[in-house]
């Protein structure tokens, strides 16, 4: 029997689900004048803050796993928008740090609450949010997600003479 009769592979699913859950949260937050990404970067710049920070962007960037030009990016967009602001970092001068504005506050708190609604409605068959199951599950995710992937060489007769 082929791998492939034994049902979708895990890292389909993996992406399926992130895509699934990508594309409600943008449009879960649309009507605040978000993206997923914008989204991503917001909530957790407001998680960041309430713990006392005042992160740069590379250590949001980190944080949330996206890409550090693609953080200037959305803060950029962030910042037109009113929501962020960025400034130099006093220590690092080629740093920049980012904080939400006042305003950024207000649809970030808004914001949270229309996915965490959206978050519950994605576990309810694992039992909602404060399941064992829930629990177990982001467990796992952890797990992948603490796991380093290292990008394979290619390196056989048939990549030879051929560009990605």
């Amino acid at each position: 029997m082929s791998e492939s009769s034994l049902g979708p592979a895990p890292g389909f699913l993996v992406w399926r689900l992130a895509n699934k859950w990508r594309v409600a949260v943008d449009r879960a937050v649309a009507p605040l004048g978000l993206t997923h990404a914008q989204y991503s970067l917001v909530a957790s710049l407001h998680g960041m803050q309430r713990a006392g920070e005042r992160p740069s962007q590379r250590r949001l960037a980190d944080h949330t796993g996206l890409e550090a030009l693609y953080v200037s990016k959305l803060a950029r967009a962030l910042e037109s928008a009113g929501l962020v602001e960025r400034t130099r970092d006093p220590r690092d001068p080629r740093a920049v740090q980012l904080a939400l504005t006042e305003q950024g506050q207000t649809v970030t708190r808004q914001a949270i609450a229309v996915v965490q609604e959206l978050l519950q409605q994605l576990l309810e068959p694992l039992g909602g949010l404060d399941a064992p199951r829930t629990r177990a599950f982001t467990d796992e995710l952890t797990t992948l997600l603490d796991t380093p992937l290292a990008p394979s060489v290619l390196n056989d007769e048939s990549t030879q003479g051929t560009t990605p």
